[in-house]
């Protein structure tokens, strides 16, 4: 998800590998029989501890060499009280011009980002697709 809580986003310390101590929106694998959604919101309350509503469906992003599919959603955090679970070293909001961009976990996550802060600027929030291989990308 890209969580929101009075104009800042919710961002998670990874206690995991790939990309231990680093930044990342709250995300992870979805469960057998689970939706994306449910999947979405499971995964913002195992990694941050927080409560959201979700929104709707931001960036659907393919990642080929890797043979995943990264999907965010929007949302909005319904309280400031944040309880990180094992996977999380830390979870904190950040404001816009405080996001710490040299330490972001995955180019999937600081491009959702970067879209995020020119949506916000004009006050559009699109759903993009697109991919992050070496070719071909579909919008960007």
């Amino acid at each position: 998800t890209v969580p929101v809580w009075e104009n800042k986003i919710l961002l998670c310390l990874r206690a995991i590998e790939p990309r231990a101590n680093t930044w990342t929106l709250p995300a992870g694998f979805m469960e057998l029989a689970e939706s994306t959604a449910e999947g979405a919101e499971r995964e913002t309350r195992e990694e941050a501890g927080a409560h959201i509503n979700l929104g709707h469906l931001y960036t659907v992003i393919d990642i080929p060499q890797v043979d995943q599919v990264h999907i965010y959603f929007l949302a909005h955090v319904t309280s400031p009280e944040l309880d990180p679970g094992p996977e999380s070293l830390d979870a904190k909001f950040f404001a816009l011009d405080e996001i710490p961009w040299d330490n972001l976990s995955f180019r999937s996550v600081s491009t959702t980002l970067k879209h995020y802060i020119r949506d916000q600027a004009n006050g559009r929030f699109e759903t993009r697709h697109f991919s992050l291989a070496t070719t071909r990308p579909y919008s960007e």
